[in-house]
């Protein structure tokens, strides 16, 4: 017992010395990392209350105490083996960690006695080699000094030696022995540039460049007196001097030569002035060939007499056709700014011409080495197709007259001449000059569009417009194309000459005979309604005779085809106008560009397009007005029984399938707009029938059955309308069929309201609600007159509906979304049983027809 009150005693001071124990957190996280264990007892917030209850967490588990309290102790006891077998084993731990230290130092003190010996060592044996290579590294020194000295004195010689022979050579002429001397006495020099400041280097310098100086000055006298004055020298005798004194030149200052070149230019060029002076006859434009004709005769006298005497890559023949082009581009400045009043477009237009053959003509012997860049502006190259709109083929595009229209004119010599595959600066070096007189050109061209405007209106008017019998040919007007063939030779025509200024004032002129295209030619000449009888036929006496009393406005099959090649040709030319503003901006300045703007006159056209549905639109839409007035003037409370369609309807269909046809082939290449035709006459035709269906009075339940026979007819034959009559069936755009959809299940709406009795009145309010639930109280009480009921009692009706509307907006809304799901059988199915079994029985009787 003793000893187990020691141990009891012992495990009390060992706890209280553990829970005296606390490290820091950075130091707990250490241990934490590097010894992790799971047990409670190794936590730093250990809880020994804590702990004793999770062990006995009941009374009940207090039986088994001891148990715990061994587990403990045996636990307490192995950690006293652990910790005093650890501490046994760091006893010689400190004297193992000196020893070592020990050995360590005296290993780095051996390495450092060794490092140390190698580097005196290696100290003596670089004194050694010094002393070995002291002597070899003077000699090398000598050496080079002296091969130096010895090269500098050869150059000497050699420089003293060639200014002295130049001398001599220069005072005998001998210019072919001074070309190749002075080129070697000049790289000789170079090599005492840094001796410059010695005296006696300083005066050879100086001679080289007085023999230089005294070079130029009289290889030019030389030529001077060989080719200038009475005196003229020139001959076989001095031929070779002066061909070698070229060769000098070509060492001396670059200055000599342009002083020679320039002198000699205008030495060739004395003549011309004197020739085309500005007071001569032969200086007017109408004679401007022989301006070419001269400076081709002597460039070729040049070549044969004096060509050899000048070096080949001087370029002597073409500095003289530059100085020409330079000089005659300012005397034809001068004298047309003089005599600007003698001018006229068909002398202005010889001169352009034949001055651009003559520049294309020299663009093609000469390279433009000798020009500056930017001296003439060169005249831009054909551009990339994928650039061009106008040479873009496209299959879709009912352009027939794209090709001729874009093509280039090879047949006028002026295009041949410019025709290059590359830019030369002589093209327009003289030619520009003409710049400033090319309004009168661009007022031709005004005179000449109005001429072919009139032409264009006395052609329409004489040949009329041709009609198209089948899906495959153009309805455009050859005089569209004609327009834009004319207006693209002037666009060329201009735009070689200038791509300034006058590119836009030709713009302008395009733009006025655009709009004037636009009205005189298109909107002026659409058909105007004339009054003439409807050959409309009909099944019914009543009809026939209703209708024959009818003076309706209708277009003739040709006044059809002039309004369909109307709008053809405006789409033509809305397009092709688009192409000619993309075209017109390539060829002008960049800076000008914006300026181009075509945007007005395409509208134009797109408004003459307008112009052209909505009359075709007008003329069918009048065309159905008798049918449609014969429906709403027929005694339908005497129908007594459904029968085949009504005669008004089989009066449509006939116009429709005799109109259709002939306005679809004459649209056949412009399919858009008839589309577009279509739709506008859905939406013109089907409320203008409703209308006439509300006109109808004391329509009886027998009636109205008929009357949605009717409607079901045309709403086929509107379903079918864009391709009526064609041998191709193509299925009608979505947009259209929607809208005929829409429209025409309105009116079988309203006839289906009109099929049942108004009594009871909720009963058939309801159902009117139901089946026009997007309708108001001005139908609903049209669809009561169509009843043919008394005043009084459409006064209930619209009383009751009045006070129905709050409620009904829910339900009609409720029942319209069950209608689109389940057709027309849901809404037969609202309907009494009566009136279902009618429309069933017509529903049969419709589909049977078709």
């Amino acid at each position: 017992m003793a000893a187990l009150e020691d141990d009891e005693n012992l495990d009390e001071e060992i706890f209280q010395d553990i829970a005296l124990l606390t490290f820091p957190e950075d130091v707990q996280s250490v241990i934490d990392d590097i010894l992790p264990s799971e047990d409670p007892l190794d936590r730093p917030d250990f809880n020994p209350v804590d702990y004793i209850n999770s062990l006995f967490p009941t009374e009940q588990s207090l039986s088994n105490i001891d148990d715990v309290v061994g587990k403990i102790r045996f636990k307490i006891r192995r950690l006293d083996d652990d910790i005093r077998t650890v501490v046994r084993g760091q006893t010689n731990v400190g004297e193992d960690g000196r020893q070592s230290l020990e050995e360590a130092q005296r290993a780095i003190q051996d390495l450092f006695t060794k490092i140390k010996d190698i580097k005196d060592k290696a100290e003596k044996s670089e004194e050694m080699v010094k002393e070995i290579t002291r002597d070899i590294k003077q000699l090398d020194h000598a050496k080079r000094h002296l091969t130096s000295s010895i090269t500098t004195l050869n150059h000497l010689h050699m420089l003293v030696g060639g200014v002295e022979s130049l001398t001599s050579l220069t005072r005998r002429r001998q210019y072919g022995e001074v070309a190749n001397l002075l080129q070697g006495v000049l790289n000789v020099l170079e090599h005492f540039q840094r001796y410059m400041s010695i005296p006696q280097i300083k005066e050879l310098a100086d001679r080289v460049k007085q023999i230089q100086a005294d070079l130029g000055s009289q290889i030019i006298s030389d030529f001077e007196e060989a080719f200038q004055g009475s005196g003229a020298k020139y001959g076989p005798g001095n031929q070779r001097q002066l061909k070698e004194g070229c060769f000098v030149v070509n060492i001396l200052d670059p200055k000599v030569k342009r002083e020679l070149l320039g002198w000699f230019v205008k030495l060739q060029l004395t003549e011309y002035l004197v020739l085309f002076g500005e007071n001569q006859d032969v200086a007017w434009l109408d004679k401007i060939d022989r301006r070419y004709a001269w400076i081709k005769r002597t460039l070729v006298d040049f070549e044969e007499k004096f060509g050899h005497l000048f070096p080949v890559d001087w370029e002597v023949s073409e500095r003289i056709c530059t100085e020409f082009c330079d000089i005659t581009r300012k005397e034809l400045t001068k004298i047309m700014g003089k005599r600007r009043s003698e001018i006229d477009v068909k002398l202005l237009l010889f001169a352009i011409q034949r001055t651009t053959n003559f520049e294309a003509l020299i663009s093609k012997r000469f390279t433009g080495v000798t020009l500056q860049t930017g001296q003439s502006k060169p005249v831009p190259s054909k551009p990339p197709p994928a650039k061009n709109p106008f040479e873009e083929e496209t299959t879709e595009s009912p352009n027939p007259f794209a090709e001729d229209l874009l093509a280039e004119n090879t047949d006028s010599d002026e295009s041949k001449a410019n025709v290059k595959p590359l830019s030369s600066p002589f093209l327009g070096i003289i030619s520009k000059c003409f710049e400033a007189q090319l309004d009168i050109y661009i007022e031709s061209q005004d005179r000449n569009l109005a001429d072919l405007m009139n032409r264009f209106l006395d052609d329409f008017k004489q040949y009329g417009t041709p009609r198209i019998e089948s899906e495959e040919g153009s309805n455009v007007l050859p005089s569209s194309a004609d327009l834009f063939v004319c207006y693209k030779k002037c666009m060329v025509q201009c735009s070689q000459l200038s791509t300034g200024q006058p590119m836009i004032d030709l713009t302008r002129t395009f733009q006025k005979y655009l709009k004037e295209y636009s009205v005189r030619i298109l909107l002026n000449n659409l058909p105007k309604l004339s009054n003439q009888s409807s050959n409309v036929s009909s099944a019914s006496g009543l009809i026939q005779s209703i209708l024959r009393e009818g003076e309706i406005t209708k277009l003739t099959e040709e006044e059809q085809c002039r309004t369909c090649s109307i709008l053809c040709t405006a789409e033509y030319c809305m397009e092709t106008a688009q192409q000619l503003e993309e075209k017109l901006r390539e060829k002008v300045d960049k800076e000008l560009a914006a300026k181009i703007d075509l945007n007005s006159e395409q509208d134009l056209f797109h408004n003459v397009i307008s112009n052209c549905i909505a009359l075709l639109v007008q003329d069918l839409e009048t065309a159905c007005e008798p049918a449609l007035t014969a429906m709403s003037k027929m005694s339908w409370s005497s129908v007594e029984a459904v029968g085949d369609q009504s005669g008004y309807v089989t009066a449509i269909t006939g116009h429709l399938k005799t109109a259709l046809p002939l306005i679809r082939d004459n649209l056949a290449s412009s399919r858009k707009y008839f589309t577009q035709f279509c739709v506008k006459f859905a939406n013109a035709f089907i409320p203008k029938f409703i209308g006439s269906l509300f006109k109808c009075k004391s329509v009886t339940a027998v009636a109205a059955e008929q009357l949605l026979l009717d409607t079901h007819s045309l709403k086929t034959l509107l379903l079918d309308l864009p391709s009526l009559g064609s041998s191709v069936t193509r299925k009608a755009p979505a947009s259209y069929i929607k809208i005929v959809q829409k429209g025409m299940t309105k009116a079988e709406m309203i006839l289906k309201v009109m099929m049942n009795h108004h009594e009871p009145a909720m009963g058939f309010i309801d159902n009117y609600i139901r089946l026009l639930n997007d309708s108001d109280i001005g139908e609903f009480q049209k669809i009561l007159e169509m009843k043919g009921l008394k005043r009084s009692e459409i006064s209930s009706l619209l009383e009751m509906y009045r006070a129905r509307i709050p409620v009904s907006m829910a339900i009609g809304r409720q029942s319209s979304v069950e209608m689109s799901g389940q057709g027309h059988t849901s809404m037969m199915t609202s309907t009494p049983e009566p009136e279902s079994s009618r429309i069933r029985k017509l529903e049969k009787l419709i589909k049977k027809r078709l």
